[in-house]
């Protein structure tokens, strides 16, 4: 008989019907009720063992972390806690597990365990919930850009371009490194290694999907990119995914409209698809918030801060505009803000981000017109000489949530940028050949999938966010 999922089992009709159940044992009460999961949803089926079904031998092996099957007939549950439940006919063991060794114990562990413990953090309710809503973001991602047209461009991993030229990569090699060959400068002979150039990890897709869009029309990446940044913070990963479309005869008021567009749809996605792991969450963050003192509380509930963020139609501010605002704030008059707001020019910091979402506007705003000075080489100059038509969506709670911009078409003004900003432009001949042949409008944005399921999960750590997370000193399995 082939296996029904537990998640499908719960939601059936009991009529006595044989079903079939394979999963891995929560809990084992008085030799007789197993609460059994499969992953497919936190909520366990019962499943119960008439005595003498099984001898004592193979009792004792059912215990919590063991994988079993058991085929049964499922009936209307008299207990609390469950509608249905399965009465066994048979139950076999597929998978012992030694409960004085099994570290996921039947009780409340902290995340610094789990994260200890990542390889078996899946099967806890906290992960479970986390990994289904990642997935339907994921899902959800894919759908969107494919409803509206756009074509799915599998971006190098290995490149020889730092598309934001910081330099923080990771540098990918063939030499034996008790032996690195070196020219007859001293410096490292880069001619004899696997590319015959110096190559890394990619920071950003962004360059070679702009090569895409000038063909395509509208294209998206969706993929892992690195930074080698030595930050051990709750924000920062080594590895992370990022959803980057672009999009030829685009300017910067499409992109955002995209970009709102996008949020909305994939926040109310998870919405409609995850209700159960998103009110589970939510209940866990309420539980985690009560353990703060009431200042450092959120105003918000994490179900209210998603509802809060698809039904309101996100502010649109000039970074000047913003400037003032948080100059006047009676949080900068009296020196509540970490970093002062004193003049035009700042690079904002999260602190600011979040007053202007959570306090002045109370909803999610698009700040425009970036200083030149701060933002990126590819941005598109204004007319004002001062600034770029770049964009950031900032969300409650978490600051950035994108950052995009148009791009510069120009090839005369590009050129002179990247020389301004030390960019070497030899080595991006051809990134520039897209602007001296068929050179049009376009724009793009960066959104960071981990930033985005953080914000849907309510985590507040971004390694609880991803599977097998890689920060400084950490790359486990």
């Amino acid at each position: 008989m082939s296996r029904v999922k537990i998640k499908a089992v719960l939601g059936l009709t009991p009529e006595s019907q044989e079903i079939t159940v394979k999963g891995w044992v929560r809990t084992f009460r008085n030799n007789q009720f197993i609460a059994l999961n499969d992953g497919s949803t936190n909520n366990n089926l019962q499943v119960v063992i008439e005595l003498g079904l099984l001898d004592d031998a193979k009792l004792k092996r059912i215990t919590t972390g063991a994988a079993v099957s058991a085929t049964g007939k499922l009936i209307q549950s008299l207990g609390k806690g469950q509608t249905v439940e399965l009465v066994a006919k048979t139950v076999e063991i597929l998978g012992d597990s030694d409960p004085e060794k099994y570290p996921i114990q039947p009780k409340k562990h902290s995340l610094d365990f789990l994260r200890e413990n990542a390889h078996l953090r899946f099967r806890t309710n906290t992960f479970g919930a986390i990994f289904r809503v990642r997935h339907s973001l994921a899902y959800a991602v894919h759908k969107f850009f494919n409803d509206k047209g756009f074509v799915y461009l599998h971006t190098p991993i290995i490149t020889a371009s730092d598309a934001e030229g910081a330099g923080e990569t990771f540098a990918v090699t063939n030499f034996d490194l008790n032996n690195i060959p070196k020219n007859d400068k001293g410096e490292i002979d880069f001619k004899k290694d696997f590319f015959g150039k110096k190559t890394n990890l990619t920071v950003s897709g962004q360059l070679e999907g702009e090569l895409g869009a000038m063909a395509l029309s509208d294209i998206y990446t969706f993929g892992p990119t690195f930074r080698a940044e030595n930050s051990n913070t709750v924000r920062h990963l080594a590895e992370f995914w990022m959803i980057e479309p672009e999009m030829a005869f685009c300017d910067l008021n499409g992109n955002m409209d995209l970009a709102e567009e996008l949020l909305h749809y994939v926040i109310n996605y998870a919405l409609e698809h995850n209700k159960e792991d998103i009110d589970f969450l939510t209940q866990r963050l309420l539980e985690e918030e009560k353990q703060k003192p009431q200042i450092e509380r959120s105003e918000m509930d994490l179900l209210q801060k998603l509802q809060f963020c698809v039904s309101n139609k996100f502010e649109r501010v000039t970074y000047t505009e913003a400037i003032e605002i948080l100059k006047e704030s009676n949080h900068n008059k009296k020196k509540k803000f970490q970093v002062l707001v004193n003049e035009w020019g700042v690079d904002l910091q999260s602190e600011h981000e979040r007053y202007l979402v959570e306090k002045h506007f109370k909803k999610p705003v698009i700040l425009i017109d970036y200083p030149m000075a701060i933002k990126a080489f590819y941005m598109r100059q204004n007319e004002d000489g001062k600034t770029v038509r770049a964009m950031d969506i900032l969300f409650p709670y978490i600051g950035e949530m994108v950052g995009g911009s148009q791009r510069e078409e120009r090839l005369d003004k590009l050129s002179r940028r990247m020389g301004e900003m030390n960019v070497p432009a030899h080595e991006l001949e051809w990134y520039l050949d897209t602007r001296r042949f068929g050179a049009c409008e376009h724009a793009g944005f960066g959104l960071g999938f981990e930033r985005l399921v953080l914000f849907v999960t309510g985590m507040t750590n971004i390694r609880d966010v991803i599977p097998f997370p890689r920060t400084p000193n950490n790359c486990e399995f």
